[in-house]
């Protein structure tokens, strides 16, 4: 964060960001935090809701269990033929190679991983106590008995009841044995609101408001009393609509009652959080991966391409791996349906998972976690750690459309006809990396943006990662093209949260803030295309701050 501090003043940073609440809806994760802040809190985006069986028959412990989520005989085909590509490519045995058979010289390497840095990742997840204790006050019947509560006269409580919390949040949402008599809700999925004919479009207004106003209280410590004295920079990714931008603008303003707010893309704020002015940056979310191009501080919309996996599916992938190689313990484990077990998965994922050539195993924890019971602890050796991340090159090998998208209609707004956020392609990362650069058409930007690529998300973080997007986005560029070179950006913040804090810079030295919203200007008019203010993206606004990073 020193980095950010030599750009932006201390105490610039400590002055305009101490009423300035920086938030950021990824497809999986939402990060919240005052932009004084040196990271935001972060936790997935998520919430679980109390139900009754007479409210929902069958009842279900996950919103999305009704969807599809079976592999077709044509999606495993191609899973193989995926994996066998990746095991010539990193020399490793194929799929269904015996390894006494194997031709290949055995390259084994250990993944050292320092005891002390993946203790947690080791350690067992616990299940969430949904309980909370009620206790009733007897209530005072005369002024006699008032005076007397006043004067320091201590109340006895006159019963106390458990009863269940009605919602809860987060990775805490997750942790909720299936037992239990709640209904988990993912309000954003594939990186657009998670509507369907089991998950209305006001629920999933209210699960979004219900979680943001419960970081806000409990993380942040700011009540809705007092938000009046608070903005709101909201950094939204590229793949939401127009829809979708004004109800998250509603929910801010109208239902948070903050007093006024912005929007921003998450392409633009992560090359702020940099202090870059040109690159092509590379989001890999949880559930989608978006490629945008920036020049000069103004995002190119044309450039924009979404696929539909990330960080999430490199998991599942990781389970099925392990279970082909039959190194998996012989527990139930269904990150579909058990979102404590995606929560396992993702932490073995990020603690061994690496892009490496020869064989890459380790011997790690798996838990298992049946019905509310203790979990289990199984020591196993995890095998072809390298495989599942070359998924985000083969993402055959993903099988990511688990999760149909969601109907068009619901997304159609009748004040902005285009749908201009579902340039979605079925092509690998390193493809729509080339495509995206090349789509603009001059031959000195792109040779700036293949020698600027900036990989964001979670998965950035994955080693080797960065010389292997190098390697394959080379020969993803066509040979009638002049370009030679190619160089993925060190990222200067960390990655996780890079485009949170290029939006904290950006609230901070936009300190006119004439294109912000107000929110009695929102709830009385709205704010519509065409106007002096726009609401999308905030596009003639991006110039405008470099030069402030610049001076």
């Amino acid at each position: 964060m020193d980095y950010s501090k030599s750009v932006i003043p201390s105490h610039l940073l400590a002055d305009r960001g101490s009423n300035l609440v920086v938030i950021n809806p990824g497809s999986g994760n939402v990060r919240i935090g005052l932009a004084q802040q040196d990271a935001p809190f972060s936790i997935p985006h998520c919430i679980a809701r109390r139900t009754t069986e007479s409210n929902q028959s069958p009842r279900r412990n996950v919103q999305d269990q009704m969807l599809n989520s079976q592999v077709t005989t044509s999606q495993h085909a191609d899973r193989e033929k995926a994996y066998d590509i990746i095991a010539s490519l990193l020399k490793i045995p194929f799929l269904d190679e015996e390894v006494v058979n194997n031709s290949y010289s055995r390259k084994t390497g250990r993944v050292d991983v320092l005891s002390q840095q993946n203790s947690k990742k080791e350690s067992a997840l616990t299940w969430t106590d949904v309980s909370q204790q009620i206790t009733d006050l007897p209530l005072p019947e005369s002024s006699l008995e008032k005076n007397e509560l006043l004067e320091g006269e201590k109340q006895q409580p006159q019963s106390s009841e458990c009863r269940y919390r009605e919602f809860v949040c987060g990775e805490e949402a997750m942790r909720i044995s299936p037992t239990e008599p709640y209904c988990l809700r993912r309000p954003i999925r594939r990186g657009h609101f998670n509507i369907s004919q089991h998950y209305s479009m006001q629920q999933v207004v209210e699960d979004i408001e219900a979680i943001w106003d419960w970081m806000l209280i409990e993380k942040l410590h700011i009540p809705q009393s007092e938000r009046n004295m608070y903005c709101a920079l909201i950094v939204v990714p590229e793949t939401f609509d127009n829809r979708e931008i004004k109800e998250i603008l509603s929910i801010v303003l109208r239902d948070l009652r903050f007093s006024s707010a912005v929007v921003h893309q998450e392409g633009l704020a992560a090359v702020f959080g940099n202090g870059l002015s040109t690159a092509c940056v590379v989001n890999i979310g949880a559930q989608v991966t978006s490629v945008i191009c920036v020049e000069d501080g103004v995002a190119l919309p044309h450039t924009q391409i979404t696929l539909r996996f990330g960080g999430e599916d490199v998991s599942r992938c990781l389970l099925w791996t392990q279970r082909h190689h039959q190194t998996w313990p012989p527990v139930r484990t269904d990150p579909l349906t058990k979102p404590i077990d995606l929560l396992m998965l993702n932490r073995l994922k990020e603690s061994y998972c690496q892009i490496y050539e020869g064989e890459v195993e380790a011997v790690g924890v798996v838990h298992s976690y049946e019905d509310g019971l203790p979990p289990g602890s199984h020591k196993t050796r995890l095998t072809a750690l390298n495989v599942a991340p070359m998924g985000l090159f083969y993402p055959t090998l993903l099988v990511p459309d688990v999760y149909p998208p969601p109907p068009r209609s619901w997304f159609k707004d009748y004040e902005d006809m285009l749908e201009d956020t579902w340039h979605i392609s079925d092509g690998s990362y390193p493809e729509a990396i080339s495509k995206s650069i090349l789509s603009t058409g001059r031959i000195d930007l792109q040779r700036k943006l293949f020698c600027s690529m900036q990989l964001i998300g979670g998965v950035a973080l994955t080693t080797g990662l960065i010389s292997a997007v190098e390697e394959r986005v080379l020969h993803a560029i066509p040979s009638n093209e002049a370009i030679d070179t190619v160089e993925v950006l060190q990222s200067r913040t960390n990655p996780s949260f890079v485009a949170w804090r290029g939006g904290a810079i950006l609230g901070v030295i936009d300190f006119v803030r004439d294109a912000w919203i107000h929110r009695e200007d929102w709830i009385q008019n709205g704010i519509h295309i065409g106007g002096v203010r726009k609401y999308k993206d905030s596009y003639y606004l991006q110039a405008q701050p470099m030069c402030y990073i610049n001076s």
